[in-house]
């Protein structure tokens, strides 16, 4: 045989070798391995998805836009696209002052007086006429009752 035989002949047994070791079976993973890796693969998709989510319109939002005109909700859209985010951008006349005052004990607020919450006058007053009413009947059926 010449040399370049014997090189050629080298050469495909040296890939015979390689396609050989590939198909060779690979050992399987544990158990153990296998349901980590499962577990890796669900915690992956289940972060995909909630990175989604995060940045989709709520159904509620949904579900108040769609008793809406198809224009406003548009007219909506573009505004808050294009309004200002950046305070510095906001005109002096339309920002909203809330500079707290000095105070020589920081952090310590005045507490508030304490008062019943609003709308509990008009309850009483509400209870008061039932409780009226129900004396009145109450008097006209016993009365009603002894005659």
């Amino acid at each position: 045989m010449t040399k370049n035989k014997d090189d050629e002949l080298a050469a495909l047994k040296a890939r015979i070798e390689q396609l050989e070791e590939q198909a060779k079976p690979k050992p399987q993973p544990s158990r153990e391995e296998q349901e980590r890796a499962t577990a890796e693969w669900i915690d992956k998709m289940h972060q995909m998805r909630e990175r989604r989510m995060a940045m989709a319109t709520p159904p509620s939002v949904v579900r108040e836009f769609a008793v809406l005109p198809d224009r406003l909700v548009k007219e909506i859209a573009l505004r808050d696209a294009r309004a200002p985010n950046n305070p510095a951008v906001i005109p002096q006349s339309q920002r909203v002052s809330r500079a707290p005052e000095k105070s020589s004990t920081p952090g310590y607020v005045d507490p508030r007086p304490l008062r019943p919450p609003d709308g509990v006058a008009q309850a009483d007053r509400l209870m008061d006429e039932q409780d009226r009413r129900d004396r009145a009947e109450l008097a006209r059926k016993l009365g009603k009752g002894n005659g």
